[in-house]
C-alpha cells in the first residue's frame, strides 16, 4: 500500500519470454486497465512510485525518509481498528467484479446486518455517544 519515492515498479518477464504470473495477469488490468497492463506486460518499461499511486497501484507515495514513518502509523492504525468490520469491507470490496449491483447490495445488506450485531459495532456506537476513543477487540 505504501511505496518510497525511489521505489519503481516494472512487469520484466516480456524480456525474459514469459508472461506476468503469480497472478499478475488478473489483478494488474483489474487495477490499473487494460490498456495500462498490456503496456506494462508487454514493454517491460519501470514506472515510478508517483505513477503507482497515479494508477492505482499503491496508495500512497511518500518520500524515502518517511516510508517507515508512515508505514508505522499505518500499522498504529490497524492495531487500533475494528479489525471484524475492516476484513469484511476487505472481502465485501473484492467480491464486487463479480457482481451485479442487486448482488452487491445484497451482499452489503447481509454483512452490515451481521456486522450491526457484533461488540466492535455496540463499542464504536457507545465511544462516540461518550465521546472517548473506541476500544475494539475484533469481536
Amino acid at each position: 500500500m505504501l511505496a518510497a519515492r525511489s521505489a519503481s515498479f516494472v512487469e520484466v518477464f516480456c524480456k525474459l519470454g514469459l508472461l506476468p504470473d503469480t497472478g499478475g495477469t488478473y489483478f494488474l488490468p483489474r487495477l490499473v486497465g487494460t490498456a495500462r497492463a498490456m503496456g506494462m506486460a508487454l514493454l517491460g518499461e519501470k514506472i515510478s512510485a508517483e505513477q503507482a499511486e497515479r494508477w492505482g497501484l499503491i496508495w500512497k507515495c511518500v518520500d524515502d525518509d518517511q516510508l517507515m514513518e508512515e508505514a508505522h502509523a499505518m500499522a498504529a492504525h490497524f492495531a487500533r481498528a475494528p479489525t471484524k468490520g475492516l476484513a469484511a469491507t476487505k472481502a465485501t470490496l473484492y467480491a464486487s467484479p463479480a457482481h451485479t449491483l442487486p448482488e452487491q447490495l445484497d451482499l452489503e445488506r447481509d454483512t452490515m446486518r451481521a456486522l450491526g450485531r457484533s461488540r466492535d459495532y455496540r463499542e464504536g456506537v457507545t465511544a462516540f455517544l461518550e465521546k472517548r476513543a473506541p476500544q475494539f477487540t475484533g469481536q
